[in-house]
């Protein structure tokens, strides 16, 4: 792996090489992704600031705003450095309530890959994670229509790799039947453990697996034991969760948020921090 400045070094995405530590540009869209920025210029600069900081994973979706996110990045990086590997979800629209339903018949998936293409400004995505599920989580169901319609998109030379987000185990292994998957993206972090055993049976396969909501998304992770050790290494709650995940397994991916450049920093930092046999048999405790 080559060296890093970031925490966690790097990872193989397929052929592709990122940064562990990443950037969600989710929070970048207006109050729950949907809308401009309230601070445009900001949102420019912490694109830029992530990537003069050395990230090279930057995850985003054309559903944020709808088309904000990815029209941003497209006018603070573009044209993109050879490093620099975008990483996008398809099967989810929005609607005028702010929801999420779903679209993952093949006319919205052939529609929505080409979307992200025109707003990023890209001939080919890097990588595209199908979005399964619904705003609850993931829910069961083959994966098979959905998939292979990407994988024609693929060998087409539009898509380089593919993944899944909120998939369920079963739905992971279905889809590696049918396709070769580099990454998982699911809801996981201290409190929410469920994934364990499939973040486990990844690493085992060299497969990524990239938390969302790492520090809790909307409801922001809150337990005294997490306060506990944070009091104890004089470091913020949220900068002990970040630290924890990137020690949890080697195959995870972090992608926090911010809408801050100071912020971003902090996180970086954050995630750097050493955690003890104590404090991890601590934090431990939250999510059993």
């Amino acid at each position: 792996m080559a060296s890093t400045s970031l925490p966690g070094g790097t990872w193989t995405l397929g052929d592709l090489t990122v940064t562990r530590f990443g950037y969600g540009a989710m929070q970048l869209a207006g109050p729950w992704a949907m809308g401009p920025p309230a601070d445009h210029d900001g949102a420019l600069a912490v694109l830029r600031e992530a990537v003069e900081l050395g990230i090279t994973h930057i995850d985003t979706a054309d559903a944020y705003g709808p088309h904000v996110t990815n029209q941003l990045i497209r006018e603070a990086l573009h044209p993109y450095p050879e490093s620099l590997h975008i990483v996008t979800k398809v099967g989810a629209n929005r609607d005028q309530q702010g929801g999420w339903p779903p679209a993952r018949d093949p006319e919205s998936l052939r529609r929505s890959v080409h979307e992200n293409l025109e707003n990023l400004s890209l001939d080919a995505l890097d990588l595209v994670n199908l979005r399964l599920g619904n705003a609850e989580g993931p829910q069961p169901g083959s994966v098979a229509e959905a998939l292979e319609t990407l994988v024609e998109l693929q060998q087409k030379g539009l898509i380089r790799h593919l993944g899944l987000s909120n998939a369920t185990p079963e739905q992971v292994a279905e889809a590696q039947t049918i396709a070769s998957i580099v990454c998982v993206q699911n809801m996981y972090n201290l409190a929410h453990r469920q994934d364990d055993e499939l973040i486990d049976t990844l690493a085992d396969q060299g497969i990524a697996y990239v938390p969302f909501f790492p520090l809790g998304g909307f409801s922001p992770l809150q337990s005294s034991a997490l306060s506990n050790v944070a009091a104890r290494l004089g470091a913020t709650p949220m900068s002990i969760a970040l630290a924890w995940l990137l020690q949890r397994s080697p195959n995870i991916l972090l992608i926090p948020g911010t809408s801050s450049t100071t912020h971003l920093r902090e996180n970086i930092a954050g995630a750097g921090l050493s955690l003890s046999d104590n404090d991890h048999a601590e934090l431990n405790k939250i999510g059993r």
